[in-house]
């Protein structure tokens, strides 16, 4: 592979990037200059994780352009055009049980789960139920494109009960988990899974890529949201059986 080729769009990265943050920092400078007051070094530390932000970003971006979501569309015609088009289900479940542990939304949003809530709610537990969620919603979304069916029949379903939960679980956790479902489709999920569903329904015959390579991220924003919600619930009935113990000792 020619070496120039992994700078093909590079110049418009650049660009798109530096659109995307500038706003961000104009309100920083203008918060600081009249609302803030931060010492020098503090701004100086700002602007540098800023200046390191931006790199990353261009770098990813360029990476999803030419390799992220090339390698999943790939995967996914190879795979769809296949006899063994079922392995796709076990292979999404493995994929989204990575992807989480790689997304960095996720961590992110763990760690401040854990530390907003003085430990009740440990970042390994967190990260551990919102694999899980995504990896059942990304085999589901597998299965959904290969046997054709429709979205609605997962959206409705699964809304209705993610409000039904919402109203029996307490308020720290339905706002954990609404927030989880934004944070589990990161750039991760995004470009490389949504990647092998347009290439599973690209080559498979009678398959529009727009109908059934979409709504998996639709799929996947959901499943954190029951799975946290859920996991919720088990914590409220954790501490009711305790309290009962302790009632009962006294």
């Amino acid at each position: 592979m020619n070496v120039l080729n992994l700078f093909t769009g590079f110049s418009e990265v650049i660009v798109e990037v530096a659109v995307a943050l500038t706003p961000l920092l104009i309100i920083f400078l203008l918060s600081q200059v009249f609302f803030l007051k931060l010492p020098a070094n503090k701004v100086i530390n700002i602007l540098t994780g800023f200046l390191l932000t931006y790199v990353g970003l261009v770098l990813f971006f360029q990476g999803v352009h030419i390799g992220f979501y090339p390698t999943g569309e790939q995967i996914g015609m190879i795979l769809g055009a296949g006899d063994t088009r079922w392995t796709l289900i076990p292979i999404g479940f493995v994929l989204g049980l990575a992807v989480v542990f790689a997304e960095p939304a996720v961590r992110v949003l763990t760690y401040e789960a854990e530390k907003a809530s003085g430990g009740y709610i440990p970042q390994k537990v967190m990260l551990y139920t919102l694999s899980l969620g995504v990896a059942a919603s990304i085999a589901l979304a597998m299965a959904r494109t290969l046997w054709g069916i429709s979205l609605w029949y997962f959206i409705i379903p699964g809304y209705l009960l993610a409000f039904i939960m919402a109203h029996f679980s307490k308020d720290n956790f339905v706002a954990i988990a609404f927030d989880s479902g934004g944070a589990a489709t990161g750039p991760m999920t995004v470009t490389f899974i949504m990647a092998i569903a347009i290439g599973v329904a690209t080559v498979m015959e009678g398959r529009n890529p727009l109908l059934e390579g979409f709504g998996l991220v639709t799929l996947v924003a959901l499943a954190p949201i029951l799975t946290v919600l859920g996991l919720g619930l088990l914590y409220d009935r954790k501490e009711k059986a305790l309290k009962r113990q302790l009632d009962e000792v006294e």
